[in-house]
């Protein structure tokens, strides 16, 4: 896992150890990236489940002004600490010890973009997204990563399913807010 561009070009992230975390293949996270490119200078980036922290990073890398990294893990929040320090991207950033909801509820922060890619199969993210709306700036881009069988909705507030792009058994949902 390496950064892919920007000023932390190259550099080599560490991962959490064991199988709870499930870090976002180079694959899709060029796509990603690619999909979100002209949107991340300047920019306030929320990463929800952080995990490694490999999408913030890589969003910091690339001229985001700020990301927040949630994650519950004590090794996650570890490891997100570290891949900034090799980075050299930790004055942009917070690493938050808190469960995605309670950050959600209590942050008076307004979000660019949004990364969630939470534990499959718990329906986080359709149960998230009504809060993730209220966070962010009428320009947001939310990214969720999820697989197949995740059934979200069409219309979350006042913003819209995008598109949904598949890679493998992988898919990336992106909202927008609505034209209405």
């Amino acid at each position: 896992m390496r950064v892919i561009t920007g000023s932390a070009r190259g550099r080599k992230l560490q991962s959490v150890e064991g199988l709870d975390t499930r870090p976002t293949s180079e694959k899709v996270k060029e796509a990603v990236f690619s999909m979100i490119q002209f949107e991340l200078p300047g920019a306030k980036v929320l990463d929800l489940f952080a995990g490694t922290g490999q999408m913030g990073i890589e969003a910091l890398s690339r001229d985001a002004s700020l990301c927040v990294f949630i994650d519950s893990s004590r090794a996650a929040q570890e490891v997100i600490k570290a891949n900034l320090v090799t980075t050299g991207l930790l004055s942009k950033s917070r690493v938050a010890s808190m469960e995605a909801e309670g950050f959600l509820a209590s942050t008076k922060d307004t979000f660019d973009i949004v990364f969630m890619d939470p534990p499959y199969g718990k329906g986080y993210i359709a149960k998230l997204l009504p809060e993730v709306v209220k966070k962010v700036s009428d320009c947001a881009t939310i990214i969720c990563e999820h697989e197949g069988e995740c059934e979200l909705p069409e219309n979350v507030g006042q913003f819209s399913l995008y598109r949904t792009y598949r890679y493998g058994k992988i898919y990336i949902t992106t909202y927008k807010k609505s034209d209405n």
